[in-house]
Formats: C-alpha cells, sequence, structure tokens
C-alpha cells in the first residue's frame, strides 16, 4: 500500500505482513485465517487484533507461537502461492480477512478473478 503509515508500538514502526495464523488449542488441525499481523522490532512477537502471540522458543508440538493471554499454541507462517497452508491437508476452509482479501488474491497467489471469494 503506497503511501500508508506503518502502526507504532513504542518508538518504532512495525512491519506488516498478510499471514497464515491457525489455531491449534491441543489438536493438530483448527480453526484458521489469513489476515494482517504486526511485529515488534526484534520480530519475534506478533500482534494480530486483540492477540499478543509470541515465539516459542525451539518450536511447539506443531505451533511457533503462543497466545500471551490465553496460552493456546497457534501456528502462524506466511501464506502459500499455491493454497494448502495447513500443515496436515484438511478440506477446511481457511477464513480470509475483509481489509486483505483483494490483496491475498490478487499479490499472492495470483487469482485476482477471486477477490471476492472470503475463503481459501
Amino acid at each position: 500500500m503506497a503511501g500508508a503509515r506503518q502502526p507504532y508500538r513504542g518508538r518504532y514502526p512495525m512491519k506488516s505482513r498478510i499471514m497464515y495464523i491457525e489455531r491449534k488449542a491441543g489438536a493438530v488441525t483448527g480453526e484458521a485465517r489469513i489476515g494482517r499481523v504486526t511485529f515488534n522490532k526484534t520480530g519475534r512477537t506478533i500482534f494480530y487484533r486483540e492477540h499478543v502471540f509470541r515465539r516459542i522458543v525451539g518450536g511447539g508440538f506443531k505451533s511457533n507461537y503462543y497466545d500471551e493471554t490465553s496460552g493456546e499454541d497457534y501456528w502462524i507462517s506466511g501464506p502459500k502461492r499455491r493454497g494448502g497452508d495447513r500443515i496436515y491437508g484438511s478440506a477446511l476452509p481457511v477464513e480470509i480477512d475483509d481489509d486483505v482479501r483483494e490483496e491475498y488474491w490478487r499479490d499472492i497467489r495470483g487469482k485476482p478473478e477471486r477477490i471476492h471469494d472470503q475463503a481459501a
């Protein structure tokens, strides 16, 4: 987004990126979505909506971040160009946030004809 201002937390601008976010919560697969997150200066903390995710040092069981408030495990990664973002190729839908849907389909997936699809 040309000219868009970066969000600030403290003194430093935060980098933002469209990411795949899957809630594990003790299961192999869980609810998932694609949305814009922001990172702190070190990149070890991710902010998404009301959630604050901290990196799991050494990794967890099929998870790489945990929710600071609930303690639940999450898998957070960049979305794949070909789709199929779930670790286990489940047929469950992946919701796409409205504010990133057009950019996701056009720039990441290369399928501008799908910009109105709300799930991947």
